[in-house]
């Protein structure tokens, strides 16, 4: 699946959390402010404001590739497959992907027939 290594917001709030933790458990606890202002500097940035400024408000852009592992709700049921085809719309800003799917999706609700889908656009 997807995996972006690129820090966010949440990671290094996630991190003081834990730091807090770990010193708690040894005895030497220290303030949720603190545990942020210590994750900022191992950063490299000189507060937490700075780190929070640096920032970007929007979390990374997706980029999806040929061949890549997804997995989701389709009509309301899980999935898990593969990009099968992919079209760049608007520069890139949007997609259009075609999704091969590992097991087929029954898209009928009704008891006496059922409609297959192995791949959906």
């Amino acid at each position: 699946m997807t995996n972006f290594s690129t820090p966010t917001l949440a990671s290094y709030k996630a991190e003081a959390r834990a730091l807090r933790a770990a010193r708690a458990e040894r005895g030497d606890p220290i303030s949720h402010s603190r545990a942020l202002e210590t994750v900022a500097r191992r950063a490299g940035y000189r507060d937490w404001n700075t780190l929070c400024a640096t920032l970007p408000r929007t979390p990374p852009a997706l980029r999806p590739a040929v061949g890549e592992r997804v997995s989701g709700r389709y009509l309301g049921l899980p999935f898990t497959g593969r990009i099968h085809a992919l079209t760049r719309l608007d520069g890139g800003r949007r997609h259009r992907i075609a999704i091969q799917f590992d097991e087929a999706v029954d898209v009928v609700r009704f008891d006496s027939f059922s409609s297959f889908r192995r791949r959906i656009q």
